[in-house]
């Protein structure tokens, strides 16, 4: 009986331990394939496909880890020059005057659905800008104090809409919408940032006129900016693109925030990271919004942030496994 056990037990070791080598076999296989297929994507024969793929990758964090293990700091930041948005000092004028809409029109909101070929997505025209406000987390810059998800914001103002806006820390992926990254406006008060700090900035005026451009808080609320978060690149301003090379980055979800010459406010927001969507560059999405009319468009922040919402449900395919993430803050349509 004991002679029994002892060749069973062994046979179990052996069967365990043949399994084992299998998956170790496999798994080696399909590292070595991955890491074969990689350095030809990268190092192969079009430049344009892998300078894409290393646009892509650097603009998220684990995609940056893993492009440092093939590739010189030099070596990226060559690729990445071939793909880029450039910085402008450019700023939104002629902001004053009142937008003229009509009756009929005021509670016009369009859904659209766009695509391309490497991305689908949602956008939304809201023909009053007078209806667009900020969602702020109250508690915001406390490390303990979590932001909100964008239906939360949407439900707490009572609002029909709303999209993901500004940056925040987030540091391996993990952030909780805490800590907004830059500044922040909220009802014409600093909420966020420094009054001194420099950065790329998106909001609305007093007359409902988006402003986007580089500058700092002080200038922001000297020109009479009421909300506003710090995200970027800018896109188009005072209906110049902004210049880039290439596609001006890599294919990613992302989130976009426009205006026409009316006053219309575009919301857009893009899947990514998806087999049914791969994701958009921003040259995409500038040519998004210059066919649907933009004047003044910025990019927000995008990735797992991305999502749209819409008489309560998210109308978009967000990317993250475990759904939409809270943010600090949250552009909403009352």
């Amino acid at each position: 009986m004991a002679k029994k056990k002892k060749r069973l037990n062994a046979r179990i070791v052996r069967s365990f331990r043949q399994i084992f080598l299998t998956v170790l076999s496999l798994s080696l296989i399909i590292g070595v394939t991955f890491f074969a297929g990689f350095m030809i994507a990268l190092k192969g024969p079009s430049p344009t496909f892998s300078n894409l793929i290393v646009s892509t990758f650097m603009e998220t964090r684990r995609g940056v880890k893993i492009i440092h293990l093939f590739l010189s700091d030099e070596d990226i930041e060559a690729r990445l020059s071939k793909n880029q948005v450039y910085y402008t000092e450019e700023i939104t004028v002629n902001a004053e005057d009142e937008f003229i809409i009509p009756e009929e029109q005021r509670d016009s909101i369009e859904i659209i659905d766009v695509s391309g070929a490497t991305f689908k997505g949602k956008l939304m025209i809201v023909r009053d800008p007078s209806r667009m406000a900020l969602g702020v987390n109250t508690l915001m810059g406390s490390e303990s104090a979590s932001g909100f998800l964008v239906q939360d914001y949407v439900k707490k103002e009572g609002a029909v809409a709303g999209i993901n806006a500004g940056g925040f820390d987030d540091p391996n992926g993990m952030g909780d919408g805490s800590i907004p990254y830059g500044v922040v406006i909220k009802d014409g008060e600093l909420v966020a940032g420094t009054m001194d700090q420099w950065v790329s900035l998106i909001g609305f005026n007093e007359k409902h006129h988006l402003i986007v451009g580089n500058m700092t808080a002080s200038d922001a609320l000297d020109w009479g900016i009421t909300d506003a978060v710090t995200f970027g690149p800018i896109m188009i301003v005072n209906g110049n693109t902004v210049p880039i090379t290439g596609t001006g980055g890599g294919l990613n979800p992302r989130t976009v925030i426009g205006q026409r010459s009316d006053g219309a406010v575009l919301l857009l927001v893009i899947d990514g990271r998806q087999t049914t969507s791969l994701g958009a560059s921003y040259e995409d999405c500038i040519q998004i919004m210059l066919e649907y009319g933009a004047i003044n468009a910025a990019n927000l922040d995008g990735g797992s942030s991305s999502v749209m919402v819409y008489q309560g449900e998210i109308i978009n395919s967000v990317v993250s496994i475990r759904g939409d993430r809270t943010v600090p803050t949250a552009w909403i349509v009352r």
